[in-house]
């Protein structure tokens, strides 16, 4: 039985799978929008809403969390500066997963992870940036 035994295992030893989350959360804080497999995906947005619900309160034991957990300081920085208080009045569901067809080798499912209500997000797409359901086509 499977009692208690919450997330994906990914194929990955545990150190692996840290370390791959680690690196798709600062990716998504650095770029504000990435493109991955769809249970990966599903998994960093385990990974990274608690941290941005952490990041709601800036305190120095916060920070010191965060860090902990995502070892970039300039990530650190911009999730304390900008997500922490731009989504400081949402309860949650900060992050926003589209499915963007397959992956041309292997057909592994694909998504697009992206922030949720996000003004240079819009900018961009008004802007003439493609949008996730553009750049899938």
């Amino acid at each position: 039985m499977r009692h208690s035994h919450a997330g994906r295992k990914l194929q990955r030893d545990g150190a692996h799978r840290r370390a791959m989350l680690r690196n798709l959360t600062v990716s998504l804080l650095r770029e504000g929008r990435i493109r991955t497999t769809l249970p990966k995906a599903r998994e960093l947005r385990r990974t990274a809403e608690p941290l941005v619900t952490m990041a709601g309160e800036d305190s120095v034991a916060r920070r010191r969390l965060v860090f902990a957990r995502l070892r970039d300081p300039v990530a650190v920085r911009s999730l304390f500066d900008d997500f922490g208080p731009f989504y400081k009045s949402r309860p949650g569901g900060y992050l926003r997963v589209l499915k963007c067809g397959s992956r041309v080798g292997d057909c592994a499912p694909m998504a697009w992870v992206e922030w949720v209500d996000r003004e240079d997000q819009k900018q961009e797409d008004a802007a003439g940036a493609k949008t996730p359901k553009q750049a899938a086509k």
